[in-house]
């Protein structure tokens, strides 16, 4: 005959393993989501950065501007402008990205 005091006790152990595994198991998971989201966003902002510096690339040899000493490109208003939209435009889909990919982690 068993007593019912031992057998609570390896009960009670062998619950604690088992919730312990399954946190572990939860956590891993959890830091290996933050990690790819992470590493995509790092690669979308420098994909993002490329194209951003193409296009002025572009647009500074378009529009034939000569580069001062300074090293700065001299751009034209209207041609600014239309990069800051597009920027704009750019950065609104990037964070209507990132909050559709938060929404599917919750």
């Amino acid at each position: 005959m068993t007593n019912p005091l031992v057998n609570a006790f390896f009960l009670g152990r062998a619950l604690a393993e088992g919730i312990n595994e399954q946190v572990e198991a939860a956590v891993s998971s959890a830091l290996s989501e933050v990690g790819k989201f992470d590493a995509e966003q790092r690669e979308n902002f420098r994909n993002f950065t490329e194209q951003v510096q193409a296009r002025a690339q572009q647009d500074a040899s378009q529009t034939g501007s000569t580069t001062t000493a300074s090293g700065s490109t001299a751009v034209s208003s209207i041609d600014l402008q239309e990069t800051i939209d597009e920027l704009r435009a750019e950065v609104a889909q990037l964070r209507t990205t990132l909050q559709a990919h938060r929404n599917q982690n919750n």
